[in-house]
């Protein structure tokens, strides 16, 4: 079994990745050697500090092992197709976790592996990120049910698995994004309890969690100029937060542009919860592994 998106996986599925999450976050010491001799190879062409930190501590605790390899240093760099890639690494590892710029290459790297291939972020998805901000959700709520999630800002990947994910389990689910900065509308027709927006104040409305990224992802730098303009009504700050519940929580991927999609003052706030689901990461992607490998 592959992990290229969330809806590789059925809301059984999720919602049990999640509960072995709660288990493993409790009592870690009952997965130790779970994955014992067995190696992920992390193949990387983009920068990574959470993701890929994660998957390595995950893989050592568990009793495996990690390597990482970038795809400069790699046969990649030189021409080498991700079929054939895929085809040696599989024949070494138990493995592999692929962080990407397209998508296709994704494709292309589990077609032609005989081991499970994980989507570590693409320009599409990120399901990784997103299981692990469902686990953060139901760690501070207890459970989904009467929950609303507001994503403010790029629809990007991130916003992408959000809404997938979000869906799969109930959570309504609105999204402000300025025009031409959307989600994907083959995801977003896929969702249910999903609403698409342009203003960030009515998306907020109501929210337990507002959620945010970067407004200008690895790969998007060129337009950056163009982004800060586009984006600038989109920032999570005290007034915005005002619209959301009492309780509302906010979330953010990381890294923070401090200042720009979110106001210093927030993210250091008890109304913060973004250290907890950057720590989550590394519970969540236990439960994963243990689950395509172990």
């Amino acid at each position: 079994m592959d992990l290229l998106s969330v809806g590789d996986l059925s809301p059984q599925e999720l919602k049990s990745i999640i509960e072995e999450t709660a288990d493993i976050k409790k009592n870690p010491s009952g997965y130790i050697d779970r994955l014992d001799s067995k190696t992920l190879v992390l193949l990387f062409e983009k920068p990574s500090t959470r993701t890929r930190v994660s998957f390595q501590v995950a893989m050592f605790q568990l009793g495996g092992n990690a390597i990482h390899l970038d795809t400069d240093r790699s046969q990649l760099s030189r021409g080498e197709s991700p079929a054939d890639t895929a085809r040696i690494l599989s024949s070494y590892a138990e493995g592999i976790a692929a962080r990407v710029y397209e998508h296709s290459t994704l494709l292309e790297l589990a077609k032609n592996s005989s081991v499970p291939v994980i989507n570590a972020l693409s320009d599409l998805e990120h399901p990784c990120q997103t299981i692990s901000d469902l686990f953060t959700i139901y760690e501070s709520r207890g459970g989904f049910e009467g929950i609303k999630v507001a994503y403010i800002g790029d629809g990007n990947n991130v916003c992408n698995s959000l809404i997938l994910g979000c869906s799969m389990l109930g959570i309504e689910m609105s999204v402000a994004s300025p025009e031409g900065y959307m989600p994907d509308k083959e995801i977003v027709r896929k969702g249910k309890g999903v609403y698409v927006m342009s203003s960030p104040k009515k998306a907020a409305e109501d929210a337990d969690f507002l959620y945010t990224d970067v407004w200008a992802s690895i790969g998007k730098e060129r337009e950056r100029d163009e982004r800060m303009k586009a984006f600038k009504e989109y920032q999570i700050n005290r007034e915005l937060l005002q619209h959301a519940k009492p309780d509302c929580r906010v979330m953010h991927c990381l890294p923070a542009h401090r200042g720009e999609e979110i106001t210093a003052d927030i993210i250091n706030s008890d109304r913060s919860i973004i250290w907890t689901q950057a720590e989550n990461k590394l519970h969540t992607q236990k439960a994963i592994l243990l689950r395509l490998m172990g």
